[in-house]
């Protein structure tokens, strides 16, 4: 418990957002800053500090979480920061270099399959997580992991747009110190460059990239997971941004482009009814564009002390963690998705793209057990069974996707990957689901 009147005895430049005079569960702030709710619904001191949201909505709600950034020169602050880095496999591996997310998305998504009735363990066992994970809100879960479960989630409750329904209607304050630093900033460009700081915070597997010009885009890359494997994480991300950009402004703004990786087959008219742009799916990049205008808009919620103090936990946060790049190998495929419809997937190519030399791409693959072709053939494999699962494509757009002019070629590989043609796999899927 933190006495909001001593800190601000103690600190005078601290007073003017300590406005909840009555004392409040910093355990609950706290979470909300990670990902966790607002105020514990059985919390009576939480009472008084809800009615102060009632009378002040969003201000009520950044002057609450001011209490726990002051609370950050504590020492238990930063070791919630740090719980990340500790994180081990059974055997007692390290996980220091495997991403981690606040998991918001998986919780998500095992509340919508609970809701839809379907069995949950099989789904969190294929995934790799346990119950008890995903129902502890101060855990921390591998992104791979994340991916993985809102893909099985996604099949399940059989809703090809999972991830961009879920942040359709999630509460954006779940986001944590991402979004509340950007209702705190002056301007929609400051919240956007704060936004790309601190977006690893709540996902080390995403990186998002601020880039002004003419326009204003913000780019999503991906860091030591593989993005081919993923959709609806993706789909989660760009929609939330958006909101995002809505929720802090009051204004329904629109990107004039949404470019998404990968492939969709599907019809996409709720997509761009929602971000009211077309939306390219098998872009170069995963990236929203902005009217360069947008950056002056001010913030609904702005308060410039609060935001400074939170942007000094933000920064703290950051110092304890380390960057967790993930396996070189994922970084190579990453590399190799947009160039394989084009033909161009060599290995100098790759290495210019990731600022090495080939002897050097070489190396660092031969240290994790790979070789560049193997890489590629594993990569391959992988999309063709994606690939092959969404009806809408024909072999020869999957062969071609794949990086093969031939569909001769395509059938000769990926009988050599399962003992079977593509045709026959795809029939064989077709008589398992019926």
């Amino acid at each position: 418990m933190t006495q909001a009147r001593g800190m601000a005895a103690r600190t005078s430049g601290e007073t003017a957002c300590l406005r909840v005079e009555k004392s409040v569960d910093v355990t609950s702030a706290r979470a909300a800053l990670t990902g966790g709710p607002l105020l514990a619904p059985d919390s009576k001191r939480g009472e008084h500090a809800r009615r102060a949201v009632d009378m002040c909505d969003s201000r009520a709600r950044l002057a609450i979480l001011c209490q726990t950034v002051v609370g950050t020169r504590q020492p238990a602050l930063p070791t919630v920061a740090r719980r990340s880095l500790t994180l081990r496999e059974p055997d007692g591996t390290s996980l220091g270099a495997i991403p981690t997310a606040m998991g918001g998305m998986t919780r998500l998504a095992y509340e919508r399959a609970r809701q839809a009735g379907i069995a949950l363990e099989p789904l969190l066992a294929k995934a790799g997580l346990t119950e008890g994970q995903v129902l502890d809100r101060t855990a921390r879960i591998k992104v791979r992991n994340q991916i993985d479960f809102l893909e099985l989630v996604a099949r399940a409750v059989a809703d090809p747009f999972l991830g961009f329904h879920l942040a359709q209607t999630c509460d954006l304050r779940e986001l944590g110190l991402l979004y509340y630093v950007g209702a705190s900033s002056k301007t929609l460009g400051d919240a956007w460059r704060r936004g790309a700081r601190y977006t690893s915070v709540v996902n080390e597997g995403l990186s998002l990239r601020y880039i002004e010009g003419h326009a204003v885009t913000l780019a999503f890359a991906y860091v030591g997971v593989p993005r081919h494997i993923d959709r609806q994480q993706i789909e989660f991300s760009m929609t939330a941004l958006v909101r995002f950009c809505r929720r802090l402004t009051g204004r329904e703004l629109a990107p004039s482009r949404v470019g998404l990786a990968h492939h969709r087959n599907e019809d996409v008219s709720e997509l761009t009814t929602f971000f009211a742009c077309d939306v390219e799916f098998g872009a170069t990049a995963d990236q929203a564009t902005f009217d360069a205008s947008f950056r002056d808009l001010p913030i609904v919620t702005a308060d410039s002390h609060l935001n400074e103090l939170l942007i000094g936990y933000g920064e703290e946060v950051l110092a304890r963690r380390s960057m967790n790049r993930g396996s070189f190998r994922s970084q190579v495929e990453n590399a190799m998705v947009p160039l394989l419809p084009h033909g161009m997937v060599r290995a100098g190519e790759i290495a210019r793209d990731l600022g090495v030399s080939q002897r050097t791409l070489a190396r660092r693959l031969a240290a994790e057990g790979a070789t560049f072709s193997e890489v590629l053939e594993g990569l391959r494999s992988d999309l063709a069974r994606q690939y092959l699962a969404d009806e809408g494509l024909t072999i020869s757009q999957v062969a071609w996707l794949l990086g093969y002019q031939e569909i001769s070629a395509f059938t000769h590989a990926f009988k050599r990957w399962t003992g079977m043609t593509p045709r026959d796999a795809r029939a064989s899927r077709a008589g398992a689901a019926s």
